[in-house]
């Protein structure tokens, strides 16, 4: 893909485009404020550029009936989502159905090098199997702090050897297309509001809990990522000044208490103590443990279990509580890993919001689950190199 939009009105087409699917020029001017012979004019430039073409005839309106325009059906976008234990990685076309999707399992403490080769090899598979002759463009998702502006990652906690690596400049050499890259929160947030629970939302908090802890920040429908791009990392907010060591250096962090990593650490001192024959039995079977294991196992009406996620549950709704006082949100979306634990987790942290934040800001508030689940992050993912791509030069 060469071309891109020469204006703010041929960038708002695309997206209109991305967002809504194929329409004709009466309904797209319905929506853009352009007169009939200014948009006949960008639409006649878009199709000249190949970014969009003509569909087939629209309805009738009245008078002579107009072609349905839409994205080039051959544009192809690659999503990545990397996190801390896996790896997915999709292709969609433009309008960012997934027409691909592979996950591999993968630490991230391998570091970037051996981690982008098994990228670079679920994109080739991807690419062999006749979904994409190649890329127009590339989002990638990291779990932890990017400086948004150069794609790279900074002092990520859970990320030794990632300090300071080139992704955005490493990729796009290797893919030959443009990348962007985010943090992985942020793509999940912009994966639900594209095609999940966030659709018709503008204002709202998503939660990803996996082996970290972070939060999107949505206002107006665009992502607030802060001064340098470490905006939601709630995970290091202090919960307990004397609690656990954490990642980052410091004591009492939320995600020392609860993540997928300390819930599992959690669970396996409960196996042992003899606090749970349920997660015992799990641990003596595998070796070790997982936040499935516990969501197991409080499925199976396992005391220990159920406590284990109460408890990380209400500490998460304390956290959330100060989030909706303080940015009165319009939804709070809850993704990642551990929403395997459903609902046991959901009633705890809505127990909490509800009884700590001010009415005003809970009485029509959704705490829900997102609703994409693994491919949140691609979509998300392909939604910011699509925004990207579908912006004026």
């Amino acid at each position: 893909m060469t071309a891109r939009p020469a204006n703010a009105h041929q960038a708002r087409l695309l997206r209109l485009l991305r967002d809504g699917g194929p329409n004709s020029r009466a309904q797209l001017g319905d929506q853009v404020e352009l007169s009939r012979s200014k948009l006949a004019v960008e639409v006649d430039r878009l199709l000249e550029t190949g970014l969009v073409v003509a569909d087939g005839l629209a309805a009738s309106r009245g008078g002579r009936r107009s072609h349905n325009i839409r994205l080039a059906p051959e544009l192809r976008f690659l999503g990545v989502d990397i996190g801390a234990t896996s790896i997915d990685v999709a292709v969609t076309n433009a309008e960012l159905e997934v027409l691909g999707h592979l996950n591999h399992p993968m630490d991230v403490r391998e570091g970037p090098v051996a981690v982008f080769e098994q990228v670079l090899s679920l994109a080739a598979k991807l690419r062999a199997s006749g979904l994409a002759e190649g890329f127009d463009g590339a989002g990638i998702g990291v779990p932890g702090p990017v400086r948004f502006p150069e794609g790279v990652p900074v002092a990520p906690p859970i990320m030794p050897g990632w300090d300071g690596f080139p992704v955005r400049e490493a990729l796009s050499q290797e893919l030959g297309c443009p990348v962007m890259v985010d943090n992985d929160v942020n793509l999940m947030a912009m994966g639900e509001q594209h095609a999940g629970v966030a659709r018709s939302v503008g204002d709202y908090l998503c939660v990803k809990i996996g082996t970290g802890i972070g939060c999107g920040i949505v206002v107006g429908g665009e992502v607030y990522r802060g001064t340098t791009g470490s905006a939601g990392d709630i995970g290091h907010i202090r919960v307990d000044p004397d609690g656990r060591a954490c990642a980052c250096g410091n004591k009492g962090c939320l995600e020392a208490h609860f993540s997928g990593a300390a819930l599992a650490r959690d669970a396996e001192d409960a196996a042992r103590e003899g606090r749970s024959p349920e997660l015992a039995a799990r641990l003596e079977a595998a070796g070790r443990l997982t936040a499935a294991d516990v969501a197991a196992a409080a499925a199976a009406g396992d005391a220990a279990a159920l406590d284990l996620i109460r408890e990380g549950g209400n500490r998460l709704g304390q956290v959330i509580a100060s989030l909706v006082s303080f940015f009165n949100p319009g939804l709070v979306v809850i993704g990642g890993g551990v929403t395997g634990l459903g609902h046991n987790l959901l009633a705890s942290v809505r127990t909490q919001v509800y009884k700590q934040s001010l009415p005003l800001a809970t009485g029509n508030l959704p705490i829900v689950l997102g609703e994409l689940g693994p491919t949140a992050g691609v979509i998300g993912a392909a939604r910011l190199i699509s925004d990207h791509l579908f912006s004026p030069v």
